[in-house]
């Protein structure tokens, strides 16, 4: 990130919120209050036991590595799209489809001869599994999208060539998960929410697609889709109290968001996802007396 500082919260007459605005923010307000409502409700996890699937084995530099597929049905399902449709999906935008997935902790386990090895249990909606079972296409996505996931929760490199153990459906144990009790809300999936009036139509640059939802009722969460960068290199963030500005290299890009919420600026983190594409911003948020 070539620069983060902090912004003037209070915004000119000139920048005043549109309709659009007005509703994201009557839908953050609402979202931010059912979330504290069912945080002190209910549990912010519970525990699932994953039922096994199938096994794949791998490699990371470190040694043999093995990903369960596992299944519950207290893991929510993925969008219900034809194969057709998921195709043309990721042809157009790879971050449009999510399969929700909990990555379980790594386990020391023995392989078939003795030798010593590490195991991850991946465990997805029962029902999606399912189908998965009738569809290599499916499969090749999920073992894709587990793998991947593990490599950044865990800092891993995974050789993504990968084989299925025959008549064995897991190594080692299956352990307990602690999923999220209610799954968090998405708030609106959006581009600009507006685009000040100095700049010109020849000068505007593209509008990123951008993300937000409430992680918890202190941190706002944002995506920020960003397919012809390749890296954080030339990007700029700004980041006030309410408010969100992001520039491009090479004026490619230029988002300036509206935050209906008090955004802790110093605590406020950002990272570049490379095979996403995307800018991830962490926005702690402020209490209604700081």
């Amino acid at each position: 990130m070539a620069d983060s500082k902090l912004l003037v919260p209070e915004l000119s007459e000139a920048e005043k919120m549109g309709a659009e605005t007005e509703r994201f923010e009557e839908l953050l307000l609402q979202a931010s209050k059912e979330l504290q409502q069912a945080q002190t409700s209910r549990p912010e996890s519970t525990q699932i036991q994953p039922q096994p699937g199938f096994c794949i084995k791998t490699n990371s530099p470190e040694g043999k590595v093995f990903i369960n597929i596992c299944h519950s049905p207290s893991i929510p399902p993925p969008a219900d799209v034809t194969e057709d449709e998921l195709l043309q999906m990721l042809e157009e935008d790879q971050a449009g489809f999510r399969i929700p997935m909990s990555l379980g902790e790594p386990h020391a386990e023995l392989d078939a001869k003795g030798q010593g090895c590490t195991a991850y249990d991946v465990a997805v909606n029962s029902d999606f599994y399912r189908r998965m079972q009738n569809s290599d296409f499916l499969r090749e996505l999920v073992v894709t999208i587990a793998r991947e996931g593990l490599e950044d929760k865990y800092s891993l490199q995974l050789n993504p060539e990968w084989r299925m153990l025959k008549n064995r459906p897991f190594l080692g144990s299956i352990s307990q998960q602690n999923i999220r009790s209610q799954q968090r809300p998405r708030i609106q999936e959006l581009g600009n929410l507006y685009t000040p009036d100095s700049l010109r139509p020849e000068e505007r640059r593209e509008k990123p697609h951008l993300n937000l939802w409430l992680e918890a009722p202190d941190l706002l969460l944002a995506e920020i889709d960003l397919p012809k960068l390749d890296g954080a290199l030339g990007l700029s963030l700004e980041i006030g109290e309410n408010r969100l500005v992001m520039g491009g290299p090479q004026q490619l890009y230029h988002l300036d968001a509206h935050i209906p919420l008090r955004i802790n600026s110093k605590e406020s983190k950002a990272a570049f996802h490379r095979k996403r594409k995307q800018l991830l911003v962490a926005m702690p948020l402020l209490s209604v007396a700081s």
